[in-house]
C-alpha cells in the first residue's frame, strides 16, 4: 500500500482570479492499494462517498482509462484534515491524491506535466490542483486544454492565518454570484495587482501586498456570501495583516501576517467571539514548497 500526502491550497490570492495559487502545510492523506472491488473508508470518521463516485476513486479510474487499463477496484483510506468546501482546495486534494496514487501504482506512466493537465481537465481550472501537486506559489494558465505554469518557492517570514467559517460554500454556488462581463477598467485593475502580488511576495516587499490582494472580479461579489466578512477583513488589517483575501471561492478568509506578529491570533479569536462567531476556526499555516509526496506503508 502507498500513502499520498497532499497539501491544502489557497487560490486567487485576491486579484489572481483562477490563475494564482499556493500550497500550505495542512495535509490530506490517501492510502491506496489494488483490490478486486471498491473499498473506501475514512480514518478520521469524516463522511465520504464509498462508491465509484468518490472523487479520489473516480480520478484514479480516469487515469487507468487513459492508460487503457481496466480497474476492478481499489482500497482507499482517507484522512481528511483539509476542511471540505471551505476554499482550501479539498476537492483538488482528492483529485491529486487519486491521480498521483494511481500513477504510482501504474509505475509512473505519466509525468508531472501530464498530471497537471489531467488534473485541470477534471477540476476545470488549474489554480488549486497545480500547487497541490508541485507546492510553492504557482501561476497557471489554461490555454486550449493545456496548462502553462510556473512554480516558485517562497522562503520568507510570512505566516498565513486561515479564518474558517462554520459553513460550507461550494465553488459552483460561489461562481453563480459573479457577473458575466466586467469592464475594461476592472480587468486592467486586476491584471496589475496580480502581477504585483507574485513579485512582491518573492522579493519580500510585503508593504505591497495590501494593494496587490485588492480585486474587482470576484471578491466584491462573494463577500456578500460571508456573513461578517467585511468586518473580519477590517479587523485583520487593524491587527497589522499585510494582506487579507477570500481563499479560493470562500468562505475561508486568509490573512498574511509577519512571523513576529504575536497578537493576531488571540485578538482575532476574541473579536470573532464578540461577533458570536464561536464556531469559526483559525489555523496558523506556512507555505509548503514541496507539494504532493508518496511513500510506501505497511
Amino acid at each position: 500500500m502507498i500513502r499520498v500526502k497532499i497539501p491544502a491550497t489557497s487560490a486567487n490570492l485576491g486579484a489572481g482570479f483562477d490563475c494564482l495559487g499556493l500550497a500550505v502545510d495542512l495535509y490530506n492523506y490517501v492510502d491506496m492499494d489494488f483490490c478486486d472491488h471498491v473499498v473506501i473508508s475514512s480514518s478520521d470518521n469524516t463522511p465520504v462517498p464509498t462508491g465509484k463516485n468518490n472523487l479520489i476513486y473516480s480520478s484514479a479510474e480516469h487515469l487507468f482509462e487513459l492508460c487503457g487499463k481496466k480497474l476492478d477496484g481499489l482500497k482507499i483510506i482517507q484522512q481528511n484534515n483539509i476542511p471540505m468546501t471551505r476554499g482550501l482546495g479539498s476537492s483538488s486534494a482528492c483529485i491529486i491524491g487519486g491521480l498521483v496514487g494511481a500513477n504510482t501504482l501504474l509505475g509512473n506512466q505519466f509525468s508531472k506535466d501530464e498530471l497537471v493537465n489531467i488534473a485541470s481537465e477534471i477540476e476545470g481550472h488549474p489554480d488549486n490542483t497545480t500547487p497541490a501537486l508541485h507546492g510553492g506559489i504557482v501561476t497557471a494558465v489554461l490555454d486550449d486544454s493545456k496548462v502553462f505554469w510556473v512554480k516558485q518557492e517562497v522562503k520568507n517570514r510570512l505566516k498565513l492565518i486561515a479564518i474558517i467559517p462554520d459553513f460550507q460554500l461550494s465553488t459552483v454556488e460561489a461562481r453563480k454570484c459573479l457577473p458575466n462581463q466586467v469592464s475594461h477598467m476592472d480587468a486592467r485593475y486586476n491584471l496589475s495587482r496580480a502581477a504585483l502580488f507574485s513579485a512582491s511576495l518573492l522579493q519580500g516587499k510585503f508593504e505591497n501586498i495590501k494593494v496587490a490582494v485588492n480585486d474587482k472580479l470576484h471578491q466584491p461579489y462573494r463577500m456578500g456570501l460571508i456573513k461578517n466578512g467585511k468586518e473580519v477583513f477590517q479587523k485583520a488589517y487593524g491587527l497589522d495583516a499585510y494582506g487579507v483575501y477570500i481563499s479560493g471561492a470562500g468562505p475561508t478568509i486568509m490573512a498574511m501576517i509577519d512571523d513576529d506578529n504575536t497578537i493576531f491570533v488571540n485578538e482575532m479569536r476574541a473579536y470573532l467571539n464578540s461577533l458570536g462567531l464561536t464556531g469559526w476556526e483559525m489555523k496558523e499555516l506556512a507555505i509548503d514548497n514541496i507539494g504532493t509526496t508518496v511513500e510506501n506503508v505497511k
